[in-house]
């Protein structure tokens, strides 16, 4: 009879769904929970577990998140058979000398917090390269630029998109949201934060008066209150600005349905689920030429190489003029785009990985 693995998903930013570790954490758990793989018990570690057994049941182990584990006395002491920390931000590592899998998402912190290579968080995120027998990246750009600041030790390195939450279209012919608009919009979604740069959205709407725009996420943050309520303000576009807060999934359905395009003006994204949200309802996206959002967009997305208002908003009008002149066949290619990330095959990539890294050790 074959050994049954045991596998430590380091998962507690599951909690956070409103974000992207949150989302990856639940939607690679879940593909994973599909599979049903053979020989392999996984051990989920959150906050919530009740919530985790409640869908997911006996298809998983669960261990219940203690923030003391943070602290190297106070580590799982559990010899797994192998460990994967799901994302780079994590501060839990295995108390054992196991093989580890680490997921990079990004490293954006070194231009967002310190580029001194001795800051704490740098250092930290070395060592659990340095621990490492094998590298996931969401994007060939997270791979890179890991690279580019970090002493990668030499070990497999793959990257393995994410999947498009958004599968199926579940939404009610009669659902909406609390904040709506009568006129044609313009939509984003993420965290308030200089890094999405949503200001530059609002400047651009000057040259578009035909549209509103419509913001969504967390906006409970200095950005939001200062830069971005401030640029609203001095241009006069409270009208024409409607900012939701955190919104439901369907209600995040329902703008991207609803929605003329998506617009996305990220200074710095690991990969960038959204626009490939955007693409499953066939919507025309328009993007910002950096990062990993060229790799994601592909040919399908159109791109911003610089956020002067007045070009932005030309970019736009000449690519809903470029769109609707080639409606359907573009529907039909950003749908077909979107359905390529697909979550289950990137949990059967994850699967391979494990079993490649027990089957060395």
């Amino acid at each position: 009879m074959s050994k049954t693995h045991q596998i430590f998903l380091e998962s507690h930013n599951i909690k956070n769904l409103n974000f992207g570790f949150g989302q990856f954490n639940y939607h690679l758990i879940k593909a994973m929970h599909e599979l049903h793989v053979e020989n392999i018990d996984i051990t989920l570690h959150a906050k919530d577990i009740n919530k985790l057994r409640t869908e997911f049941r006996d298809g998983f182990k669960y261990k219940k998140y203690n923030s003391l584990s943070r602290y190297p006395f106070f580590r799982i002491r559990k010899k797994y058979d192998l460990w994967h920390s799901l994302n780079q931000n994590i501060k839990i590592e295995p108390y054992h000398d196991i093989p580890y899998l680490l997921t990079v998402h990004d490293v954006n912190f070194i231009e967002e917090q310190s580029s001194d290579m001795t800051h704490e968080r740098n250092v930290k995120f070395q060592a659990k390269l340095n621990r490492s027998h094998a590298i996931t990246y969401i994007s060939n750009y997270a791979k890179e630029s890991t690279h580019q600041y970090f002493k990668v030790p030499d070990v497999p390195e793959y990257v393995i998109y994410n999947g498009n939450p958004i599968k199926d279209i579940v939404l009610p012919e009669n659902h909406l949201p609390k904040i709506i608009t009568e006129r044609p919009f313009l939509f984003s979604i993420g965290e308030f934060t200089e890094r999405k740069n949503f200001h530059s959205l609002v400047k651009m709407l000057q040259f578009l008066p035909d549209f509103d725009l419509i913001l969504s996420g967390k906006n409970e943050t200095d950005y939001a209150k200062n830069t971005l309520a401030n640029t609203i303000k001095t241009l006069n576009l409270e009208s024409r600005v409607h900012i939701t807060g955190k919104i439901s999934d369907l209600d995040k359905q329902y703008y991207l349905k609803n929605c003329t395009a998506f617009v996305f003006p990220s200074l710095r994204e690991g990969f960038g689920i959204p626009p490939i949200e955007a693409m499953r309802f066939g919507k025309p996206v328009f993007l910002s030429n950096n990062t990993s959002l060229p790799e994601i967009g592909g040919n399908q997305a159109f791109y911003w190489d610089y956020y002067d208002p007045e070009y932005m908003a030309e970019i736009i009008k000449n690519g809903m003029v470029e769109f609707n002149s080639n409606k359907d066949s573009l529907t039909k290619e950003y749908i077909v785009h979107a359905q390529s990330f697909d979550w289950k095959n990137a949990a059967k990539q994850y699967i391979k990985i494990y079993k490649s890294l027990l089957t060395n050790n």
